[in-house]
């Protein structure tokens, strides 16, 4: 049986990463990963410190790491990955002026097959703790697009609101079957 495909879909705050993971998950019969971030903001009620940037990126490999493993027993063909480590090392950078988690994300993140970069064109909606604002999103899009280009990795944006975006991660993902 071959190995699941992991799909990464990265993004700033507010660019629909959890709802398009869900449905291609969904459209392909395959599994998702949820973003340990949010799990951490809801659990904790606060956003993560310095301190704390290094055990959120290895956690969210780890669940990377789990649902592959439940994708290979049970035959699923992908693994949707919602906000990878980069992102965590995105974030740690911006907010924290710490770019030690670089080199570590980059390692991680040659295990995908594809990455979807999701593109900041969705209206702005704040939900308190994770979305600071619409001008923080466009500088951390910019961070994700620098960081991928400096690791020379393949990538496919996705844009559009709605249907047009899950049609346009299905034609992303459908690219790995060609």
């Amino acid at each position: 049986m071959p190995s699941p495909q992991l799909i990464c879909l990265i993004g700033a705050e507010c660019t629909g990463k959890t709802t398009l993971a869900q449905a291609l998950a969904a459209h392909f019969g395959g599994l998702w990963v949820p973003e340990q971030l949010r799990d951490f903001c809801d659990l904790q009620g606060r956003t993560p410190r310095m301190d704390e940037q290094g055990a959120i990126m290895r956690a969210q490999f780890e669940r990377e790491e789990q649902v592959a493993a439940q994708a290979l027993q049970t035959g699923c063909a992908y693994v949707f990955c919602d906000s990878p480590p980069l992102l965590t090392a995105v974030y740690s950078d911006f907010y924290f002026s710490d770019p030690s988690l670089f080199d570590c994300a980059h390692a991680l993140h040659a295990r995908y097959a594809l990455t979807l970069v999701l593109s900041p064109d969705l209206p702005w909606q704040p939900d308190g703790l994770q979305r600071a604002s619409e001008v923080v999103r466009a500088a951390v899009h910019s961070r994700i697009q620098h960081a991928l280009q400096a690791m020379h990795m393949p990538q496919i944006e996705v844009a559009g609101l709605h249907e047009a975006r899950l049609q346009a991660g299905i034609e992303a993902v459908e690219t790995l079957t060609c």
